[in-house]
């Protein structure tokens, strides 16, 4: 039985217990891609999900102050145990409604060309993907780009 699940807006206070868990849930060190900064200045637009008082999952997220038409998801997990729920598009439809609330038809994100599972998640809920971009974040590995249109037809 899954426990209930509730989301709510982060605080700049929900780093420590973000940042305790993300090695573990990706399997692999990941920590160094969120910075605390992004809690601290972009805590309004982000989303954490609680079961039983735990972190269940969280989303960071934040509205571009450089392109006005865009907001942008940096970081999402879940709980391993708890992936497979909806947990992750519940997520995702929270910040789609912030950012069309705040006029930006579309959200953007980013992730490295070979996860797959990333890849298939973000097609799944809509969003287009380019072509591995080499050299994106200097020397890194290839990335893709996703995107979605909230406008409605």
């Amino acid at each position: 039985m899954n426990p209930e699940i509730t989301l709510r807006t982060a605080t700049a206070a929900d780093y420590d217990p973000i940042i305790a868990v993300v090695d573990d849930w990706w399997g692999r060190p990941i920590r160094a891609a969120l910075p605390r900064l992004f809690l601290d200045h972009f805590h309004a637009t982000s989303t954490i999900a609680e079961a039983d008082g735990a972190l269940a999952g969280f989303l960071v997220g934040f509205l571009s102050p450089s392109q006005p038409d865009a907001a942008y998801i940096h970081f999402v997990g879940v709980d391993p145990q708890l992936r497979g729920t909806g947990l992750a598009r519940a997520l995702y439809e929270r910040f789609f409604a912030l950012a069309e609330a705040d006029g930006r038809p579309v959200v953007r994100a980013i992730t490295a060309a070979q996860n797959a599972r990333s890849i298939a998640f973000h097609t799944a809920m809509g969003f287009t993907v380019t072509p591995p971009i080499p050299h994106y974040d200097g020397d890194s590995a290839p990335k893709v780009l996703f995107e979605r249109r909230l406008e409605r037809p």
